[in-house]
């Protein structure tokens, strides 16, 4: 990582940690205006990786005679039903929803309202709110889960600016990924992410990451997220920010000079599939993983992770999933990544 780019993202994450700190001194320095429930909450934010458990921190003050519990996740933009999570009395429980089924009130104690959520997926991300009901003074507090992972810019194997938002979405989702939000664009460009190709996020917005300002991204002298007007869904065509996260299994290389089709045999034969390119992000973001070696992946496209960046290894002083775009699928020159 260059010197500017660490002072950069040094600076940032201190503007960050600075903003933090003001915002719970402003809040524990202000009197609680609710009667029955702690606010703020135990964490104002819980961070969770695909896979794992977390809790939700819910906790009562006093305990009304008679009162309900109602977890919702607040969507961006919702419009209809609200999304209900669960409803939870002194006695009972009742689950909604898509997160329904993976979630319970933990009740450490006779004051505590908290959520569990189990298995945790990449779109369980965002806000939720718990609330009390009583029917004469409701009250609620709400707790954000972040989800760890990583933002991955995608382009279709036809080439740059090919995808509507709808083909984006499908393409993150089968490459393991959703399309990524705002702010886990954000988060990624603040730990350096420098993108100069505009890809679709999940709000359906049109924007790309700049740590480095140059004449070929925009004429602004300033890093920052650069954001196009807004775009028509349905007839507009860019590439896609993708986000993943934690996986499973593992990723690994043969080496070889294999075909497309080739490279998939050689996985099977090791009880392995050909890898996504999510996965692939993973095994670097995550474990590390570090080979200078072109493979196939699963969409035909030919990648490497460097965690050590090296003058043999593609030149690029930063670490990341070099790519030699989509070569001809008969090309007997590179090995493969598998996934199992």
């Amino acid at each position: 990582m260059s010197s500017s780019l660490v002072l950069l993202v040094s600076c940032l994450t201190a503007s960050v940690a600075l903003l933090s700190a003001n915002n719970i001194a402003t809040q524990t320095g202000s009197p609680s205006k609710l009667k029955y429930l702690l606010d703020p909450p135990v964490y104002a934010e819980v961070v969770g990786r695909r896979g794992e458990n977390v809790t939700l921190p819910c906790i009562m003050k006093i305990k009304p005679d008679h009162y309900k519990i109602k977890w919702t996740k607040l969507e961006p933009g919702q419009v209809g039903p609200e999304n209900i999570v669960m409803i939870s009395n002194a006695h009972a429980f009742k689950r909604h929803g898509q997160v329904g089924p993976r979630a319970s009130l933990r009740r450490a104690h006779n004051m505590d309202a908290s959520l569990r959520l189990g298995q945790l997926q990449l779109r369980d991300g965002g806000r939720y709110r718990c609330e009390l009901i009583n029917d004469i003074e409701d009250e609620s507090v709400e707790v954000t889960l972040r989800i760890e992972g990583v933002v991955f810019p995608y382009q279709s194997p036809k080439g740059r600016y090919k995808l509507t938002f709808q083909e984006a979405e499908e393409a993150c989702e089968e490459q393991d990924g959703i399309l990524a939000s705002y702010e886990e664009l954000y988060r990624a460009w603040t730990e350096g992410l420098d993108w100069c190709k505009a890809g679709w996020l999940r709000d359906g917005s049109v924007r790309y990451p700049i740590i480095s300002p140059r004449p070929a991204c925009g004429a602004r002298t300033q890093p920052g997220i650069r954001t196009y007007s807004p775009k028509d869904k349905n007839r507009d065509h860019f590439d896609a920010f993708c986000f993943t996260s934690l996986t499973t299994g593992s990723v690994f290389y043969i080496p070889g000079a294999f075909s497309l089709e080739e490279a998939g045999q050689a996985c099977g034969r090791r009880a392995g599939e050909l890898a996504l390119v999510g996965q692939l992000y993973a095994a670097w973001h995550f474990r590390g993983y570090d080979r200078c070696d072109g493979g196939w992946l699963r969409d035909g496209s030919v990648r490497f992770p460097i965690g050590t960046p090296r003058t043999r290894c593609g030149g690029v002083p930063e670490p990341g999933v070099r790519s030699f775009g989509f070569p001809n699928k008969t090309s007997h020159l590179y090995g493969a990544y598998c996934y199992r």
